[in-house]
């Protein structure tokens, strides 16, 4: 079996969480498995270098800024790999450029273009175990460039389209995915499987177990995906194409996003274009637009209320100001007090009335509904955010989410 294993930062925090993960990949040596290891940099070091780059200078170059901050993953690269030569084993570390990982050219955000991994499958068929940095690679011109935020999980996914793993085993913190935050309800259930799509959704709704591009990839490609914790090596959950042969309940998990802001632009001409008259310039802004609901037009005019990072609220409300007038609204109001509850599941697909059941818990509670949006697998809410955790509750028990959990 070709497995590649990714380690995040807290698994590689320290050199006791570095002998931790060694022992991790000699036990998959041990049964006779080929392994590659792609790491992120210590919990914290990131943000230590992009702190020295701030002390430098208030606007440093992008491409610089890469460079920087890439040799945090060099660093725990190199010292698990010295860990495992330690224990005898034939470990090498290499940078996302000596490992062959091609990107395109925008710092900071750069997208994978190719993995040029040929010396790795050899060395994996010598059992030998490459330990790569994850979160970089290069652009044509030979430029060092970082992925974002959580890139190291579309590294470790990439490399293992790259080679032909088997599986891709991301270890994190936690030990898999879970009906809904177990902070919030304590009956929250672990997950055996859960299906590429359901993890898409978990994962734009602030889930931060896996990041959105890195599933993205594993569905085009469809690898596996298994969430393992380093602390605990119990079996995960797994995320893989769904099973079609399985009876699925509804409803997988609820998920939540406090991250919300709500904006209303009021009785605005009706007249066709006038949506990419609002949206345009909030689009030029590179802010994202997520829920959107436009009134039935009374008399020629409407209202358009929609959903925005809540980050994002006070640029996206002052480009409201500068149009207003321009196109003929009366006016425009916010709310940066709201939040986003949804309902995720494949089953949804074959099972009626999941809307309906939703609906009825909150109104069990008392939970005012503001916005709808669906999808063919997700329901979401848009409510006061000091209802959310009353809302999870609500719709965990509902769905009876307890039992269910394990059976998808």
């Amino acid at each position: 079996m070709r497995i590649v294993q990714k380690y995040g930062g807290t698994s590689v925090g320290s050199l006791e969480r570095i002998r931790k993960t060694a022992d991790i990949i000699c036990g998959e040596l041990e049964r006779g498995h080929q392994v590659a290891v792609v790491v992120s940099a210590m919990s914290g070091e990131t943000n230590r270098l992009l702190s020295l780059a701030a002390e430098v200078s208030d606007n440093p170059a992008r491409r610089e800024l890469d460079a920087l901050v890439a040799t945090g993953e060099q660093v725990s690269a190199a010292l698990l790999a010295m860990e495992l030569q330690k224990r005898g084993v034939a470990a090498y570390s290499f940078t996302g450029a000596q490992a062959g990982v091609k990107t395109d050219s925008s710092y900071a955000r750069a997208r994978i273009t190719g993995v040029q991994s040929d010396h790795l499958i050899e060395r994996m068929q010598r059992f030998e175990v490459p330990v790569v940095t994850g979160f970089q690679g290069t652009d044509e011109a030979g430029n060092i460039t970082t992925l974002g935020r959580g890139g190291s999980d579309t590294s470790a996914v990439a490399l293992a389209i790259a080679v032909e793993a088997d599986v891709c085993d991301i270890y994190t913190d936690v030990d898999g995915i879970y009906t809904t935050d177990p902070r919030i309800e304590s009956k929250a259930s672990k997950m055996d499987h859960i299906s590429y799509e359901e993890m898409l959704e978990f994962a734009s709704l602030g889930a931060k177990v896996l990041q959105t591009r890195s599933v993205e990839l594993a569905m085009r490609y469809d690898m596996p995906i298994h969430l393992r914790s380093s602390f605990d090596l119990v079996q995960g959950t797994m995320v893989s194409k769904e099973d079609d042969t399985m009876e699925r309940a509804a409803i997988s998990g609820v998920a939540y996003n406090r991250d919300e802001a709500k904006i209303t632009i009021m009785e605005i001409p009706d007249h066709p274009g006038i949506a990419s008259n609002v949206f345009g310039p909030v689009a030029a802004a590179g802010i994202n637009v997520d829920v959107i609901v436009q009134n039935v037009s009374e008399e020629g005019h409407t209202d358009i209320t929609f959903t925005v990072p809540r980050s994002d609220y006070a640029p996206t409300m002052k480009i409201m100001a500068d149009l207003c007038k321009g196109l003929g609204a009366s006016g425009y109001k916010g709310d940066n007090t709201v939040a986003k509850v949804s309902v995720i599941g494949v089953g949804m697909r074959s099972h009626a009335g999941v809307a309906q059941k939703m609906f009825q818990a909150l109104a069990a509670e008392g939970v005012n509904i503001q916005m709808i949006t669906t999808s063919e697998i997700k329901i979401t809410v848009v409510i006061e955010e000091k209802y959310v955790e009353l809302a999870v509750r609500a719709l965990h028990a509902a769905f009876e989410l307890d039992r269910a959990a394990g059976e998808g």
